[in-house]
């Protein structure tokens, strides 16, 4: 394989982990077989740290094609709790408000699904990456402050309910690029006349790489330590300026 030159890797993410600590650890790995201290690898779409599933890493030039794969289209599998919500719209911070789910029903919650299906307008969580007047809205969130977002447009191509149960939902989201499916777990609460907080997601596809096509951050760790690694002829030049 030709890091240096350019490779792809498609990462299962682990729960927990940032996606800034999947790119460190594969860099760390990277920099230890070749010896270049500066090792440019990037990833193609932030993860959350409560979410797991495909990520896709990029290194050497190959970086150069992260916003295009950044625009594929996204698969997750989210799991919403009903009739409570969260600051963060996720488990990142505690339940804040409760809401009746009695008059919640499966019906109901097939027919609000729909309405979220096309093209739609969507504000981003405070606790994101947006960036409000030069700063991440989460900084100002996470200090208490209150972050006022613009509503963005995206497009859901498909939501599927996949199972029900009065207090949580199981569904499956197609999306583009942009969606937060936190952000979709409130919208769905609010018009199921409830609240909602995301408490699993998954996301199982970008573009055509879907989990099966994935290594974990374990596997993709050995494969940089005993894959016979391509050295293109200006290697020794940039090992030298490293």
């Amino acid at each position: 394989m030709d890091f240096l030159t350019g490779e792809i890797l498609y990462i299962d993410k682990p729960l927990g982990w940032t996606s800034f600590d999947a790119v460190k650890r594969l860099r760390s790995e990277l920099i230890r077989r070749t010896g270049i201290r500066k090792f440019k690898v990037g990833h193609a779409g932030t993860l959350d740290p409560l979410a797991t599933g495909v990520m896709i890493v990029c290194t050497g030039r190959a970086t150069k094609r992260i916003e295009e794969l950044q625009a594929g289209v996204k698969e997750y599998i989210a799991t919403l709790r009903l009739g409570a919500t969260t600051p963060s719209f996720d488990l990142e911070k505690e339940i804040d408000a409760y809401y009746p789910i009695d008059h919640i029903t499966e019906e109901k919650v097939r027919e609000v699904l729909k309405r979220f299906q096309g093209t739609i307008e969507q504000v981003p969580p405070s606790f994101s990456a947006c960036k409000v007047d030069g700063k991440r809205a989460y900084r100002a969130a996470r200090q208490g402050q209150e972050v006022e977002l613009k509503p963005k447009t995206l497009v859901i191509d498909e939501i599927e309910l996949l199972s029900y149960a009065q207090d949580e939902i199981k569904i499956k989201v197609v999306c583009s690029k942009g969606t937060y499916i936190r952000a979709l777990a409130r919208d769905i609460g609010q018009a199921l006349d409830s609240g909602a907080h995301l408490i699993g997601l998954q996301r199982t596809r970008v573009g055509d790489v879907g989990l099966d096509d994935c290594l974990s951050i374990p596997q993709a760790a050995e494969l940089i330590k005993t894959v016979e690694i391509e050295y293109p002829d200006w290697y020794q030049e940039i090992k030298k300026g490293s």
